[in-house]
């Protein structure tokens, strides 16, 4: 069984399947745990038409708790600069790439030990995103 990998910014896992319906099981995953899609940028399309260049599908979605982050503005207002949650997913040759943002990671920015709650508590719902994605493929 696949696991999920930690990575310098995040949580990676491999999804088979079309590209689509990878974006389509992350938004699906992500709104039973309470997330709703706040932004979904496709850098494919963005950079064919800025740049005029082409890329692999690529798609960030900015995710948001809205619990979680109200609970995080509470504590640091600064603390928006490193929200919504980002996930992105996008092809590498034959395979689908989804990676997410490492909540936790926002305390060693900070320093603020407050947020601490909301960002495992992101953490571990992200981690179960993760994890049910990986079952049902």
């Amino acid at each position: 069984m696949q696991k999920i990998s930690t990575t310098k910014y995040g949580y990676s896992i491999q999804l088979p399947g079309a590209f689509s319906q990878a974006v389509e099981a992350v938004k699906g995953a992500f709104a039973v745990e309470g997330f709703g899609v706040l932004s979904e940028i496709n850098m494919k399309e963005k950079m064919k038409e800025k740049l005029g260049k082409e890329m692999d599908e690529y798609v960030i979605l900015g995710m948001c708790n809205p619990t979680l982050a109200f609970q995080a503005l509470e504590s640091e207002q600064e603390i928006g600069l490193m929200l919504p949650c980002n996930v992105i997913v996008y092809r590498n040759g034959d395979e689908t790439i989804v990676s997410a943002q490492q909540p936790k990671l926002m305390l060693g920015v900070t320093g603020n030990a407050a947020l601490e709650d909301a960002a495992d508590e992101a953490d571990k719902h992200i981690v179960k995103v993760l994890e049910v994605l990986l079952d049902d493929k």
